[in-house]
C-alpha cells in the first residue's frame, strides 16, 4: 500500500470541503478531523458520527475515485498503529469494570481521557509547536480568547503563561467584548483563540476581525476547517471526543500543558526570574494559606484560643462562630 496515499486523500478533503453539499460537506470533516476513528469505526458507526447517510459516504467514496467506501477507508486503517491503546489492559480497568454499572462507565471515561490525550499530543510535531512558541515569544502583545466551557482553559493559560509571556493578554475584559479588546490590535500581535464543535460565535468573529487587522493568528480547536471567514497560521489540533455528551478537554488541557512548558524553556532566565518573582510576592502577601501556631491567648478555661489568637492578629470576624 502506498504509505502517501493517506495523506492525498486528507489533502483533496480539505481542498475540495468549500465546494461541497452539506451531506458530503460533514463527512469530509469527520475524515479530516477523525482520521485514527475514520479507519477503525465500520461505516454505520462513521455515519451515526457525522451524522449522514452510510449512503453520503458511499458517494464520498466515488468523489474521490475509489471503487468502493471500504476502499477509500483502507489507508487509514493500514496507517493506525498495532499497538493497544493507552490503559486497555491495566489491571485497575478490569476492577472497575468489574464493579459493576457505575465502574464500567468510569473506567470508559478514564480510557477515553487517556487515549485522547496520547491522541492529542502525538499530533504535535516539534517543528508546529516550535513555530508557535516563536510566534507568541516575538509578539509584541499575544491575545488569548475563549468563551464558555472553553474559556476555563483559557483562563488557566493566562494565569499561568503570563509569568513566562508577559505580553499574554485574556479577552475579554470588564464585560466587554473580545472584538472591543482588540480594537487597536495590528500587525506584529498574535491572538490565540480557543474553541470547540459547537464553535462560538463570538470567538469565530473575533478571529475574523483579528485577520482582517493582520494580526497572526494561532487557533486551539478539534479541527482544522472551522469558519470559512479566516484560516489561522497555526492551527494546534486537540480531540475532545467523550463518552458523555460534552466534550472531554483533557486532551486539551494537556495541549496547553505543553506550551506552557515550552514558553518557560524558552523564556530562559528571564522567565525563571518572572516567575520567582511572582511567588516571592504570593507569599509576601500571603496568598496561600498555612496553619500558623497559636499565639498564647487565655479564654475563660484558661486555655489558648483560635479566637484570642485571631483577635492578636486583628483578624477577628469571619472566622468568629
Amino acid at each position: 500500500m502506498d504509505p502517501t496515499l493517506k495523506t492525498r486523500v486528507l489533502t483533496d478533503l480539505k481542498a475540495m470541503l468549500p465546494d461541497l453539499p452539506r451531506g458530503l460537506r460533514a463527512v469530509a470533516k469527520h475524515v479530516v478531523d477523525n482520521p485514527s476513528d475514520f479507519g477503525l469505526d465500520s461505516i454505520r458507526e462513521t455515519a451515526r458520527k457525522a451524522g449522514v447517510s452510510t449512503n453520503s459516504l458511499v458517494r464520498m467514496a466515488e468523489r474521490l475515485g475509489f471503487a468502493s467506501y471500504e476502499e477509500m477507508r483502507e489507508p487509514f486503517r493500514h496507517a493506525l498503529v498495532s499497538a493497544p491503546a493507552a490503559g486497555e489492559d491495566d489491571a485497575w480497568l478490569r476492577n472497575l469494570r468489574a464493579s459493576g454499572p457505575l465502574g464500567e462507565a468510569q473506567a470508559e471515561a478514564a480510557l477515553n481521557a487517556m487515549a485522547i490525550v496520547r491522541r492529542t499530543l502525538d499530533r504535535q510535531t516539534p517543528e508546529k509547536i516550535g513555530r508557535v512558541v516563536s510566534l507568541l515569544l516575538e509578539a509584541r502583545t499575544v491575545y488569548l480568547t475563549a468563551v464558555r466551557a472553553s474559556y476555563a482553559m483559557a483562563y488557566y493559560f493566562h494565569y499561568v503563561g503570563r509569568m513566562a509571556l508577559p505580553s499574554l493578554q485574556l479577552i475579554p475584559r470588564h464585560v466587554s467584548s473580545a472584538i472591543d479588546e482588540l480594537n487597536s490590535a495590528g500587525e506584529g500581535d498574535v491572538m490565540i483563540a480557543i474553541t470547540f464543535t459547537p464553535y462560538s460565535r463570538e470567538t469565530i468573529e473575533a478571529c475574523a476581525f483579528a485577520r482582517r487587522r493582520g494580526v497572526k493568528l494561532v487557533l486551539i480547536s478539534d479541527s482544522e476547517i472551522v469558519a470559512p471567514e479566516f484560516s489561522a497560521d497555526e492551527t494546534l489540533i486537540a480531540s475532545v471526543l467523550s463518552t458523555h455528551h460534552f466534550g472531554c478537554y483533557a486532551g486539551a488541557t494537556a495541549l496547553i500543558e505543553t506550551l506552557i512548558a515550552l514558553l518557560v524553556a524558552q523564556g530562559g532566565a528571564d522567565a525563571r526570574e518572572r516567575i520567582a518573582s511572582y511567588e516571592l510576592l504570593r507569599r509576601e502577601s500571603h496568598a496561600y494559606w498555612s496553619a500558623q501556631k497559636n499565639v498564647r491567648s487565655e479564654g475563660p478555661t484558661g486555655r489558648t484560643t483560635r479566637v484570642g489568637r485571631l483577635r492578636d492578629e486583628g483578624m477577628l470576624g469571619a472566622w468568629q462562630t
